[in-house]
């Protein structure tokens, strides 16, 4: 379309995504799924596509004391994993993550009182917890409201920086987005909020791959990417032991007119598309 050379440069925002492991039962072969969700196609960003649970840095997730509420993990050390990324940021780049994972799927990386991950097997957590989620949402509540009330501490130390990407230039919304990975936490189920997010599923990264060729599971480039990534391991623990000391590089993409259609080009001169405009 040639109004996207009229367009002025939006500036992308900070935002966080959890890719949620867990490995495979009653299966052949070892192989790992991952929780993805179906956005709404009234979304203004990515609709009608298949993503992981994530969104935009909220300004109480960078509030500068919210190193007391993260275990393992603090803003010197953030900075020192992400150091493209302002100090003041950093930090909570990790808590968003998990927050918006809270938020989207009903999924807390957190730990409870005795220093547990936390569990919502009893009919009362559950409520009391869907309650919270449900406030949250609705912007009734804050998450440090939540942490603070049930004396929580965030599981940063299971949440893995894997892979960066940032929204194309052209496109009237735009995210700098930084992926992590984490093992979803046993005793706790996924459900979409049924609003931003209107499906959710357990898949393995290469049928999710396979869908997508087959043109009935939409996917945008960096999730095609970070699924390719993900087909290379067996096991959840695999996949957290890459990202311990893993080099995430800056990827940002350009976009350009091949025939009718708009083409992503990568850093290494890969071409993806046509691209939704």
């Amino acid at each position: 379309m040639s109004h996207l050379k009229e367009r002025k440069i939006v500036e992308p925002k900070d935002a966080s995504t959890v890719m949620l492991l867990r490995q495979r039962q009653n299966a052949a072969e070892e192989a790992i799924e991952i929780l993805m969700v179906l956005r709404h196609p009234d979304n203004k960003f990515v609709a009608n596509a298949y993503v992981y649970p994530g969104g935009a840095l909220d300004e109480e997730d960078c509030a500068s004391d919210m190193d007391v509420f993260c275990r393992g993990m603090n803003r010197e050390k953030a900075v020192r994993v992400m150091p493209d990324i302002p100090a003041e940021k950093a930090l909570g780049v990790w808590v968003a993550g998990i927050r918006e994972s809270f938020e989207e799927v009903g999924i807390l990386l957190a730990y409870d009182k005795n220093g547990s991950i936390i569990t919502f097997d009893k009919e009362d957590e559950k409520k009391r917890f869907g309650a919270y989620r449900d406030a949250l949402c609705r912007g009734k509540k804050s998450f440090r409201n939540m942490l603070t009330s049930e004396g929580l501490a965030l599981a940063t130390d299971r949440v893995h920086y894997f892979s960066h990407w940032i929204t194309p230039e052209p496109l009237p919304i735009r995210y700098d987005v930084r992926f992590f990975v984490a093992e979803a936490p046993e005793r706790q189920d996924a459900l979409h909020d049924g609003c931003e997010l209107i499906e959710h599923i357990w898949i393995t990264p290469q049928e999710a791959l396979n869908a997508y060729e087959r043109g009935n599971f939409g996917i945008v480039l960096p999730t095609i990417m970070t699924l390719k990534e993900l087909c290379r391991f067996k096991t959840v623990g695999d996949v957290i032991k890459s990202a311990a000391h893993k080099n995430v590089p800056r990827i940002l993409t350009k976009m350009t007119r091949k025939g009718n259609a708009y083409v992503e080009i990568m850093p290494d001169g890969s071409v993806f598309g046509p691209s939704p405009v």
